[in-house]
């Protein structure tokens, strides 16, 4: 389960959290407070960073089965839960450098700039 988090969850975290703080743009620039669209993203990218983290814990090194070197393709359930773990964390990690971009967007970017 915890790979599937940092697998899944997370790149729709970062869509999400795009179109959250996108629809927070307009009532943002109405009352003169970014503090939603803050919220919003700092929320999403500790959510991101503990599917992430919770991904690479998956990931113990030593796994791989006696006599399987990275020529040989097995199947085994060892080898292919390793690779999954390994690929939720680049995922994970990527979903989470994207909601920090979109935040530091949020960041230097007035909501009312047209």
């Amino acid at each position: 389960m915890r790979i599937w988090l940092a697998l899944l969850a997370a790149p729709s975290l970062a869509l999400l959290s795009q179109s959250a703080m996108y629809a927070l743009v307009t009532p943002s620039c109405s009352i003169q407070t970014r503090v939603g669209i803050h919220v919003v993203a700092l929320v999403s990218l500790a959510l991101a960073l503990l599917f992430t983290l919770l991904a690479a814990g998956a990931s113990v090194p030593g796994i791989r089965a006696a006599g399987v070197g990275p020529d040989h393709d097995s199947a085994d359930a060892p080898t292919t839960r390793h690779f999954l773990a390994v690929v939720a964390t680049a995922v994970g990690a990527i979903s989470s450098l994207v909601i920090f971009s979109m935040w530091i967007a949020a960041w230097v970017l007035s909501p009312c700039w047209s």
